[in-house]
């Protein structure tokens, strides 16, 4: 094998060997389980620029091994792989320095950390999989190494978290596998660059094809939290904010809105999935899950429980935009997937830092926290008025692309979800922002961690101020071409110059 064969595996390998090393270093060698554990996540992020820049040259990154009866197992790079690798490993490194500074102190750092890089690893391969057979492995494999981070503090509510988590999360996965053998039979492994293969199909076994994406759809929505199969989200918030943070933005629900377009896109194909007429449905699942998130988000008092169903409404955009017809929709899609996953990492930052700097858990607690936290509200202000669609924010042009997507393919009801969602995402986040800036302080908080010169210690503060700047960078300079915006038009392109 070549250098370029090997790569896709070196890539899911450089999280992957690092989290098993830790496992073996004593709890207090804090200074060797840091290294590793930045090793890892700047040697991933390395090795996915090496591979970006190849596929610009134009080389080619697949490994496959036989694993017998008629069964591959395929890491393969392209440019859609590429998009959610580079997310899964800039914020990597952001949460891993966040984690060193919010675990600070604590127990069982080892096996935290230890599982942290595993979870990765995980997403990674799911991104890099070249075919269902493979993304299931990892899909599955997500949802073993995600479950100690959920009940990592032991308490009783903390394990009633991972107890639901598992019902949830193991019955999609049961779901799914049923639907991959079901596709496996028809179809076989289902490269996913061969839409061609099910659309053969199509004149003899319409009926069961419709029948096979539901049932697929059902085993992903899990994760991507579609309504009704959301419940776990909300109540898996107990974690610690690393755990949150990656669950929301970079791992487990990701990986489900991320199979939900590789289904449409690269197993079914655009053409079927229109033919079939399972994309007016899809959307309208999408829709009512954007709403109800919303309804939900404003009822909550409880600032990570807010930021959980925020979660569910917007990471429903991207099934939405999925289901549009047409490449800028396409693109606002998959946009959405990483603007999404910047600006919520910063919220959960920032309610981290409230916790663990003031104790602050709620918002009824908020008031004039502005002026003792005025970096932490400054990102959290960024990221939520992203998450409304403000411009230049990173929301916005998402939500632009979404909505002119929608006009283009005739659709102008979906311009009006969209509005109605900005609006519930302004009337649940603005009064947030409202008390931590305009209104006096009403109690005397409770000081848990004290920095000389910051507010909050800098490992903590960093990470928060750091994807803020990028919520708003990647707004500001959308058009230019190495943005992901660019990246996502090309793969949408590609999609449709294919039909």
């Amino acid at each position: 094998m070549t250098l370029n064969e090997w790569l896709p595996l070196i890539i899911v390998a450089s999280s992957l060997a690092p989290g098993l090393a830790i496992f073996f270093l004593a709890e207090n060698q804090v200074a060797a389980r840091t290294t590793l554990n930045m090793f890892g996540a700047v040697l991933k992020l390395v090795l996915i620029l090496v591979v970006y820049l190849g596929i610009l040259q134009g080389n080619e990154y697949e490994f496959r091994y036989d694993i017998g009866v008629d069964l591959e197992f395929s890491l393969r790079v392209d440019l859609l792989s590429l998009l959610f690798a580079t997310l899964s490993s800039i914020l990597w490194v952001v949460t891993t320095i966040y984690a060193i500074g919010y675990l600070e102190g604590s127990r069982y750092r080892r096996r935290f950390f230890g599982f942290f890089s595993i979870c990765v690893t995980a997403s990674t391969g799911i991104a890099l999989s070249g075919n269902m057979v493979t993304f299931f492995i990892f899909y599955e494999f997500l949802t073993l190494a995600t479950y100690p981070l959920v009940v990592h503090r032991g308490t009783e509510e903390a394990l009633q978290a991972g107890r639901t988590y598992l019902w949830y999360t193991i019955g999609g996965g049961t779901v799914l596998f049923v639907g991959v053998v079901w596709l496996f039979v028809l179809g076989g492994s289902m490269e996913f660059d061969r839409t061609g293969v099910l659309a053969e199909l199509a004149d003899e076994h319409s009926l069961q094809l419709r029948l096979l994406f539901w049932v697929l759809i059902a085993g992903l929505g899990v994760k991507a939290a579609l309504v009704p199969l959301h419940g776990w989200l909300p109540v898996a918030m107990v974690a610690p904010a690393p755990v949150s943070a990656l669950l929301h933005a970079v791992a487990v629900v990701k990986a489900g809105a991320f199979g939900i377009v590789r289904l449409v896109y690269d197993v079914y194909g655009i053409d079927l999935a229109d033919l079939l007429g399972l994309l007016t449905p899809l959307a309208v699942i999408a829709t009512i899950t954007i709403l109800y998130g919303s309804l939900r988000a404003l009822v909550q008092d409880d600032l990570k429980r807010r930021l959980a169903y925020s979660t569910v409404s917007q990471l429903a955009y991207i099934t939405l935009g999925t289901a549009t017809l047409g490449v800028t929709a396409s693109a606002g899609a998959l946009v959405h997937l990483v603007h999404q996953g910047v600006m919520k990492i910063t919220l959960f930052f920032c309610a981290g830092n409230l916790a663990e700097t003031l104790g602050i858990h709620k918002i009824s607690e908020l008031n004039g926290v502005g002026r003792r936290m005025p970096l932490t509200m400054a990102a959290f202000t960024i990221a939520a008025f992203g998450m409304i669609g403000l411009p230049p924010i990173a929301g916005f042009v998402s939500k632009w692309y979404l909505g002119l997507g929608s006009l283009e393919a005739g659709h102008p009801w979906i311009l009006a979800v969209l509005l109605t969602s900005s609006a519930l995402n302004a009337a649940y986040f603005l009064p947030i922002v409202h008390a931590a800036w305009f209104r006096e302080p009403d109690r005397e908080w409770d000081v848990k961690r004290r920095a000389r010169f910051l507010e909050t210690p800098w490992t903590l503060l960093g990470p928060a101020v750091a994807t803020a700047t990028l919520s708003l960078a990647i707004g500001l300079f959308a058009i230019t071409p190495w943005s992901p915006l660019e990246m996502a038009r090309q793969i949408a392109e590609t999609w449709y110059s294919e039909r």
